[in-house]
């Protein structure tokens, strides 16, 4: 008897299983393959902020499509609740984005006035009124962007929400194998080729992240993608140091957790598979994060990680359908936003598969083909 179902998602990640989610409650056969274990990689590695207004600062297509998931969380954690017994630990405990600077606060409070436009809420925090919400803030901080509305998951238990609810639509998951390559005929996806033997399907959905370029090359497909490594690592104290979540343009995030940790990150090396925690990376980054908490200094050390994120030449995911191979999508590239995204990922690829979103101009920003040299 064969392997057959109607969809194989390439990729056991947070994406992967939101897309696996979205099309099992449409009575799709849907089968996920992961490599490895389910949310092993840069899923599980994310700090679970929801900071769409806080990475992004110019308007357009992905600012737009964040905004969108965003707000899409409240009713997807009840959702995924109800149908799992998972809790996502969805918290709106609030963001700062901090100026270090007197030259840099002139750029965040142009942001405030601009942020304003989708959240009248969001208001610009002086070097006083910050430290009255945050009175561990170094006197180096000299205000803040406050955003009021946002929040964060833990990413771990989103996965595996998203995982869970499509296994109880009847999604199959195979953990521990490894996609090699696709099966076409006749301009058609048929199914791909894994260590483990043959499966095949009507439609394949590459949602492998920062895998995925080395993947779609066997289907003439060269996406500008590459992979940066993130490292990350938790502290704890005795009583909490920080309410709200803290970002600072120097690549360095604060983002407190329920069970009292907090998840401080991360470095940005471009170009590495290797998911090594390294002393280096590790001392740069809590130099950083003492810059700006320095009672940290004097924090227990809970956990190091790493994770390797996925991102694309012009900065956008790739959501869309092969532009030469009928039936192959792909869902990738969401570089830092990867756990924000997740919710609206699910809901336009399986809209897309289902062939209802095929003349969206909104989705024209995320094809695969919008660089005519990655055709080969």
């Amino acid at each position: 008897m064969k392997n057959t179902y109607d969809v194989a998602i390439v990729g056991g990640g947070i994406n992967g299983a939101s897309i696996a989610y979205q099309l099992s409650k449409l009575g799709r056969k849907v089968i996920i393959i992961e490599k490895g274990e389910l949310a092993c990689q840069s899923s599980s590695a994310a700090a679970g902020m929801l900071a769409a207004q806080a990475e992004l600062e110019q308007d357009g297509p992905l600012f737009q499509l964040a905004l969108k998931s965003q707000a899409m969380f409240s009713s997807l954690s009840e959702e995924l609740f109800e149908a799992t017994g998972i809790d996502i630990e969805l918290t709106y405990n609030g963001m700062l984005k901090i100026a270090e600077t007197e030259e840099i606060a002139e750029e965040v409070k142009k942001q405030v006035i601009y942020q304003r436009k989708w959240d009248p809420a969001i208001k610009w925090l002086d070097a006083n009124e910050i430290r009255e919400l945050e009175p561990a803030l170094s006197l180096n901080v000299a205000g803040g962007m406050y955003l009021p509305n946002d929040g964060n998951v833990q990413p771990t238990k989103l996965s595996k929400a998203f995982a869970k609810a499509a296994l109880d639509f009847g999604a199959e998951i195979r953990e521990y194998t490894e996609v090699l390559s696709f099966l076409f005929e006749k301009g058609q996806v048929t199914g791909v080729k894994t260590t483990h033997g043959i499966i095949h399907c009507g439609q394949v959905v590459v949602a492998a992240g920062a895998w995925a370029a080395e993947l779609m090359r066997g289907s003439g497909l060269n996406l500008s993608m590459y992979p940066v490594k993130g490292e990350c690592f938790s502290i704890k104290t005795e009583k909490p140091i920080i309410n709200t979540t803290i970002f600072s343009d120097k690549r360095c995030y604060f983002v407190p957790k329920r069970n009292g940790e907090i998840y401080i990150g991360a470095t940005m090396v471009e170009h590495s598979f290797d998911a090594t925690v390294t002393p280096g990376g590790i001392a740069e980054l809590t130099a950083r994060a003492v810059h700006i908490i320095p009672s940290i200094s004097n924090a227990a050390v809970m956990r190091v990680w790493s994770g390797i994120r996925p991102q694309t030449g012009d900065g956008l995911p790739y959501i869309g359908e092969h532009p030469n191979w009928k039936g192959l999508f792909i869902a990738a590239g969401h570089f830092r936003n990867g756990i924000l995204l997740s919710p609206i990922t699910g809901i336009l690829t399986a809209k897309l598969m289902e062939g209802k979103l095929n003349k969206d101009p909104f989705l024209s920003a995320f094809r695969l083909d919008r660089h005519k040299e990655m055709i080969f």
